[in-house]
């Protein structure tokens, strides 16, 4: 739809929406530029304030994403007028209020509207030195791949839905969910990064296709090595899919191979669409043992190395 639009040019306009970038940035001087970015959904938990601080640390994921620093956030909501109660609706805000201050985020108001379902997020406002921004294009052959948190919280959910998920797992992805990508995002920045996508809607082997077609590379993804919630094989066994799951393996079908090594449920986990999900991100082979072991000495205990990248194949991304 966006390639039938004619795009916006100007001379300070770093990223738009040429490519599948997180965030779009903007220049507004030789040593400053801004990260915007925006991200709503319906409620995936069923206390608000938890659904308030799991949308608002999602919302907050994309300016760390590109390299940037968080600075003002703008409440964005959808309420059931006569349906919920407005206690709902403030403990949400509250939830999504504590995330911005842990974020050191101003939350300076909002905007809302009546509508049919539940809906809630933040439009954020970032910072980032316009020669340090980190795109999700610029993964090159022999980049090794690392992930910060792990997968599995769209089939978790499913399963609290349906009542199916322990409270084990329910609590892990919670926690994962909740928890922001500043200190993984503060890491990368010491390191010689290439690209950096946060892994959210598109599952990880989506955002690793964006990745990879953007930078003319191919990107393998060891299935073996993926950090993953507790429990989530075994709803993934049981049949506890999001639909976005199945749409992310449709269209994704002609742009990667996978080994038939690779167990089904581990093929769902790496479709599976994520919420507040973790940097993947691409550097240097060399560097890529030390970014870990620094991801862990700061508490970022899921990071793993999850695959490299190669040269340009026949498909985009394989997962073996």
């Amino acid at each position: 739809m966006l390639h039938s639009l004619p795009p916006f040019d100007h001379p300070d306009l770093i990223v738009g929406t040429e490519t599948s970038d997180d965030a779009g940035v903007f220049r507004l001087r030789e040593d400053l530029a801004i990260v915007n970015t925006v991200d709503f959904f319906t409620p995936i938990v069923d206390d608000p304030y938890t659904f308030g601080q799991i949308a608002a640390a999602n919302a907050l994921s994309d300016v760390y994403a590109m390299g940037g620093e968080p600075k003002t956030a703008l409440n964005i909501v959808g309420f059931p007028k006569g349906k919920l109660d407005l206690e709902v609706l403030t403990e949400i805000i509250r939830g999504g209020s504590e995330r911005a201050r842990a974020a050191g985020v101003v939350v300076i108001g909002g905007h809302s509207i009546i509508d049919q379902e539940l809906k809630y997020g933040m439009a954020v406002t970032g910072v980032v030195h316009p020669d340090r921004v980190i795109r999700n294009i610029g993964v090159r052959p022999g980049d090794a791949m690392v992930l910060t948190k792990p997968l599995g919280t769209g089939i978790i959910t499913t399963g609290l839905k349906k009542r199916k998920a322990s409270p084990a797992s329910v609590k892990a992805a919670v926690r994962s969910m909740v928890a922001l990508n500043d200190t993984a995002s503060a890491v990368m920045r010491t390191f010689p990064v290439h690209a950096c996508s946060d892994v959210t809607g598109f599952g990880l082997l989506g955002h690793a296709f964006e990745m990879a077609s953007g930078s003319g590379v191919t990107i393998v993804l060891d299935a073996g090595a993926l950090p993953l919630l507790p429990g989530v094989r075994r709803l993934a066994q049981q049949g506890h899919l999001t639909g976005g799951c199945r749409r992310n393996r449709a269209y994704l079908s002609d742009k990667t191979a996978i080994a038939r090594s690779v167990r089904r449920d581990l093929i769902d986990v790496a479709f599976d669409p994520q919420t507040s999900g973790g940097l993947l991100i691409a550097l240097p082979e060399d560097h890529g043992d030390a970014l870990v072991a620094a991801l862990k000495s700061k508490g970022i205990a899921a990071a793993a190395r999850v695959g490299h990248a190669t040269a340009a194949e026949d498909v985009t991304v394989r997962l073996v």
